[in-house]
């Protein structure tokens, strides 16, 4: 498994090491000890999966204290444009974004760990997402910032084809500039 640093602290990409032959393939998606060794040592508590037709948008969502979420997101089938926002105020990446191409292809993985907004587009019909979390989910902590935020300026990479479905929930996301986080770096 190579796990990769980005240019914003805490978000890692993550290729695992694949063994194929005329059978398929076999691949380990998530190994404890291997991430501990790479400094991601949380507690998975529950195991996620959703199903999107093309052009599905959903974000950017995250929970508040105490409720924070760290993910670990993958692509069973189909492709996803998965993005994360910085929005721990004392980061110097505060309100700064990565994006990745995860695929059932490529197979990579993606940690976003507490103290970031989340989303992502899918690139195909019948994509099936797939995260593990380290926190339950709490209704009152939810949160969501608009998806296409002027501030935040997000280059989804749209290709031309694709027909946006985004949900009344995220579309009515907050602005990134109304949203007064309760993040930081050290105590997310």
């Amino acid at each position: 498994m190579k796990i990769e640093t980005t240019e914003i602290e805490g978000l890692l990409e993550i290729t695992p090491k694949v063994f194929e032959d005329e059978r398929g393939y076999f691949y380990e998606s998530y190994n404890k000890k291997t991430f501990i060794e790479n400094g991601v040592d949380f507690n998975f508590i529950q195991d996620n999966q959703s199903l999107s037709q093309e052009g599905v948008l959903r974000g950017l969502h995250f929970q508040a204290p105490p409720f924070a979420q760290g993910k670990l997101v993958r692509v069973i089938k189909g492709a996803v444009i998965d993005v994360a926002v910085d929005l721990r105020k004392n980061s110097p990446t505060y309100g700064r974004y990565h994006k990745v191409l995860l695929t059932e292809v490529n197979k990579r993985l993606f940690w976003v760990p507490p103290g970031f907004a989340h989303g992502f587009l899918t690139l195909e019909d019948d994509t099936i997402f797939s995260y593990k979390v380290t926190n339950i989910y709490n209704k009152e902590s939810e949160r969501c910032i608009k998806w296409d935020d002027e501030d935040l300026n997000l280059n989804w990479s749209l290709p031309e084809n694709i027909e946006l479905i985004i949900s009344e929930k995220d579309q009515e996301g907050i602005s990134f500039k109304d949203y007064e986080t309760e993040f930081c770096v050290n105590n997310n």
